[in-house]
């Protein structure tokens, strides 16, 4: 086994050159929106709006030019992504059929199974509105129930909720990011709309998940898997790959646990190890290192505790954490900040 070690100013500038961060944006314009997407594997929605949504600051930090009327082409005109997930991202339209199998075990858990079967009659009338009406939102149905979720409101926005998870719906586009639904086979290219193998499925996730952060403790090898993935299944996975010489284990200047990144991208390691930078990350024309680039709240490189364990630095995003759990009060001013 040929394990690598590195300083932890590798493993930062790494980390962020694979996410597309360093050494500047790489990419321009709409065209460069798409190949983003693909390169950093997914971005995280997020309806939360101040100067712009977490989604938009991501593809910002990396696109020179952005805008999000990019974003809506690619994803509404081009269908060259969608999203998906309890957990929301963007993925890449390539992979749908990967993601249908997840959708499909969605259907078997036991919490959506009794759902589709004690609410069988409401999904076949949001499903005959659809089919009569064309793509339609939550606002669209009246809801005859009013249901206490975290997912929406009424009976009808649960049912529209259920459908999408499960893969029979796709989003059509969004009005103010309210999700407005069809059918996926309405919405996504023919040849995606087929199924994957579930093994074929896992395989394939468990390397977007180690590609996705770049340096992938095993914790997160299951991190696109929408299911549990335990400490035993997380060494098997880690045994295998590396056997198959899919990955390699990294160890990081100061801390115990083994990293692994992709094989196929262990030679950008070489080369940043090397103090140099990968030709396929250099910045766009135009691009410079005095630009200041702002992470957006969800961005992976510092979220889920990694701006601790990558760059020693505290982070959390308070905005859902219970009120009385947070460290840092909101300021509420009287008078308009636009005035003052």
């Amino acid at each position: 086994m040929h394990q690598v070690s590195i300083s932890k100013q590798i493993a930062q500038r790494f980390v962020l050159g694979k996410q597309g961060l360093w050494p500047g944006r790489r990419w321009q314009g709409l065209e460069g929106v798409a190949a983003a997407l693909h390169a950093v594997e997914r971005v995280q929605l997020d309806p939360l709006c101040v100067l712009a949504r977490s989604h938009e600051l991501a593809l910002l930090s990396r696109v020179d030019g952005f805008s999000p009327e990019q974003l809506d082409t690619v994803l509404f005109e081009r269908r060259e992504a969608f999203d998906f997930g309890d957990t929301l991202f963007i993925q890449p339209m390539v992979e749908l059929p990967y993601w249908r199998a997840i959708m499909r075990r969605k259907r078997m858990e036991p919490r959506w199974c009794a759902f589709a079967e004690a609410h069988a009659g409401l999904l076949a009338e949001v499903k005959a509105e659809l089919r009569a009406r064309g793509p339609l939102g939550n606002r669209d149905f009246d809801g005859k129930v009013r249901v206490n979720s975290y997912r929406a409101s009424k009976d009808t926005g649960l049912a529209l909720f259920y459908l999408w998870l499960t893969g029979e719906l796709m989003t059509h586009h969004r009005v103010r990011f309210e999700r407005v639904f069809d059918f996926t086979e309405h919405i996504a290219p023919a040849a995606y709309v087929t199924e994957a193998p579930l093994e074929a499925a896992e395989a394939f996730l468990v390397r977007k998940a180690i590609a996705f952060y770049g340096l992938c403790h095993p914790r997160y090898f299951g991190a696109f898997l929408e299911r549990k993935f335990g400490a035993d299944e997380r060494a098997v996975w880690a045994e295998r790959l590396v056997e198959e010489g899919e990955i390699l284990p990294v160890a990081i200047e100061g801390q115990r646990d083994l990293h692994y990144v992709l094989a196929a991208d262990a030679p950008f390691l070489e080369t940043v190890a090397d103090g140099c930078v990968p030709e396929a990350w250099r910045p766009a024309a135009g691009a410079t290192e005095a630009e200041v680039t702002f992470l957006a709240p969800l961005e992976i490189v510092s979220a889920r505790g990694r701006a601790g364990t990558l760059f020693d630095f505290e982070y959390v995003w308070e905005v859902y954490k219970p009120a009385a759990q947070r460290r840092w009060a909101i300021i509420r001013y009287p008078f308009s900040m636009a005035t003052a």
